[in-house]
């Protein structure tokens, strides 16, 4: 079947015609999905480019952490030492990297002067608290989202960034690493939809609770629903709105439906208003088991010209695999495949590092989207119990 599919997507790739009015848009091929387009956005994938810093890890408590290294590797990173309390932990990542050293300690690597980049996925509540010591100790930080967990750790960390002038960027993977919301972004900002008025962010996730760690359940610990998963809507409202300057209008958090980990959220929702749109967020750990992957998340940005829809992780009763992007607008509607799309974020940040430049995230834009997810989650009402 999969030999069926890729010989199928070959045909239709190798099957170009051109149309007018799609001036961005050099290839077509007829759809066997309707009258909807498929576009080929051909981008190729950017060689991994050779070492050019030296980056460590201190922290491994989310998967997250291998993409992170992934991205920073791509850019021309070199992973050289890691740090983890926790033994199983640090074997499966000394396994994956067999060539990086396990430092004995967190200040072995912070005291390391040839380490310019530290990484982390460390425990939610960690995470702020270790980026200060790291700024502190001369060197830049890239972290999981949430990069933070409250607003007094907001508070310190921007002070101690703009004492030290060390980059702290927290890696929003749904945007960064996802080729359709990369690509979504570069359409926007060409003007295929007109002006954006609106997003649409939604994160679906699945439990799995008997995988998750004790601080999984622990609202004081990861930070809340909003705080935590939401926070890749936010990044995604600023950045597709353009915002800089933006307000939470109403937000609401509860634990609906697993009253056995009483310190637990499993829905929350935002509604936010800014100088560049508006925008919605509902996240949740409902994601049924018969999906094929974690959770159908998708972003809708309405223009007023049109609106683009990305389908980040599956396309139900459509297209395999991830990074659908469908365009509608004045003149048709269009599927871009983004399989070839580049995915940018690891080379920019190790540019950034050397350049001391802000082109992988401005720090304000960081630091906004952590702002507005914190206010959210703390000024949030309880819908646990509806009445």
């Amino acid at each position: 079947m999969r030999d069926q599919q890729d010989n199928r997507r070959d045909f239709l790739r190798n099957s170009l015609y051109s149309a007018a009015g799609l001036a961005m848009f050099p290839q077509l091929t007829p759809n066997a999905y309707g009258s909807i387009k498929t576009v080929l956005a051909d981008q190729p994938f950017a060689l991994a480019m050779p070492p050019r810093i030296k980056f460590a890890v201190i922290g491994m408590n989310h998967g997250h952490i291998y993409g992170q290294v992934e991205a920073v590797t791509r850019g021309g990173g070199e992973l050289v030492s890691f740090f983890a309390k926790e033994a199983d932990l640090t074997a499966a990542f000394a396994k994956r990297y067999p060539d990086a050293k396990q430092a004995k300690s967190e200040a072995e690597i912070l005291d390391d002067k040839s380490i310019q980049l530290v990484l982390s996925s460390g425990i939610p509540d960690e995470r702020g608290p270790l980026g200060v010591r790291v700024m502190k100790a001369g060197k830049d930080y890239m972290v999981d989202k949430p990069g933070l967990t409250t607003l007094e750790q907001l508070a310190e960390v921007r002070k101690v960034q703009k004492e030290t002038k060390r980059i702290y960027s927290i890696m929003y993977s749904e945007r960064l690493e996802n080729r359709a919301t990369v690509k979504a972004g570069e359409l926007i900002k060409e003007g295929i939809i007109g002006k954006v008025v609106q997003t649409i962010g939604l994160g679906p996730h699945r439990m799995n609770a008997n995988t998750r760690p004790e601080w999984f359940f622990d609202k004081k610990r990861f930070g809340g629903i909003i705080c935590d998963i939401a926070s890749h809507q936010f990044d995604q409202y600023l950045f597709f709105t353009n915002s800089t300057k933006a307000q939470v209008v109403a937000s609401q958090v509860g634990n609906v439906n697993h009253p056995q980990y009483p310190k637990f959220e499993d829905f929350g929702d935002a509604m936010l208003r800014g100088n560049g749109g508006s925008g919605y967020i509902r996240v949740d750990w409902f994601t049924p088991d018969g999906l094929k992957t974690w959770g159908d998340g998708r972003l809708t940005v309405l223009g007023t010209e049109g609106f683009i829809e990305i389908r980040k992780n599956i396309d139900i009763g459509g297209r395999e695999g991830g990074n659908h992007l469908f365009v509608v607008n004045n003149k048709e509607t269009t599927y871009v495949d983004c399989s070839k799309v580049e995915l940018p974020y690891g080379r920019q940040l190790v540019d950034d590092v050397l350049n001391r430049t802000e082109t992988a995230m401005s720090q304000e834009h960081c630091f906004l989207a952590t702002e507005l997810c914190l206010k959210a989650q703390k000024n949030a009402q309880n819908v646990s119990v509806v009445s």
